[in-house]
């Protein structure tokens, strides 16, 4: 069952401006990145583009980052700052350059299965999950020192915060319906979790570094 079945069928309807109607536009994958089924990160993971794939751009939620894309036979949103195509034979950053390359502006929007004909926005569902206990079993945690380059990446590369109860601290764990995003060269990935970038041990899931 494709993608774009899925969404119809759970009551999700893409509208796109005037703009949609113009030609598709190639682009390039900068990176390895996770394509999702909708423009936000509590949407599911498609799957990841690997870096260098061909992908066909239809256009970007306006005031976001979100776009939405065809590629590797996949169907759904990455980010733009992810994302390059050609102007006058350079490769230049989506993001970077949406008002000069002409982007389309598409909108996501849902429809309400009671009430037909009732389209209200998305919104990221505030999650009420907690975050896993500092004393949860798998030995103790060492809070690191991480590079001043990772706090670097973080800011470069923004993710949508999740909201968790709990206690903030080094040696909670995140959930696993969380997901948390990866550092290039890194041993640790990310996550932003109650408006705070912290770093997250991909294999127990817990946190090893908290940044105030």
């Amino acid at each position: 069952m494709s993608l774009k079945r899925n969404l119809l069928l759970t009551g999700f309807v893409l509208l796109g401006s005037a703009g949609l109607a113009q030609a598709e536009m190639a682009a390039t994958t900068a990176t390895d990145i996770e394509v999702r089924s909708g423009p936000g990160a509590e949407f599911p993971t498609v799957g990841v583009a690997t870096r260098g794939s061909e992908a066909t751009l239809d256009g970007c939620v306006e005031g976001s980052r979100w776009c939405r894309v065809d590629v590797n036979g996949m169907r759904g949103w990455v980010y733009a700052q992810y994302l390059s195509v050609e102007q006058n034979g350079t490769s230049v950053v989506v993001q970077d350059h949406r008002d000069d390359l002409g982007i389309p502006t598409i909108t996501y929007e849902q429809t309400d299965p009671v009430q037909t004909g009732s389209v209200q926005r998305v919104q990221p569902d505030p999650s009420d999950e907690l975050l896993g206990p500092a004393d949860q079993s798998g030995g103790d945690v060492v809070a690191i020192t991480p590079p001043e380059e990772v706090r670097t990446y973080i800011d470069d590369n923004p993710v949508d915060a999740v909201q968790l109860r709990g206690d903030l601290a080094v040696g909670a764990t995140i959930p696993q319906s969380v997901e948390v995003h990866r550092i290039p060269d890194y041993q640790y990935s990310y996550v932003e979790v109650n408006h705070q970038p912290v770093l997250v041990d991909p294999g127990t899931r817990r946190i090893v570094y908290v940044y105030r």
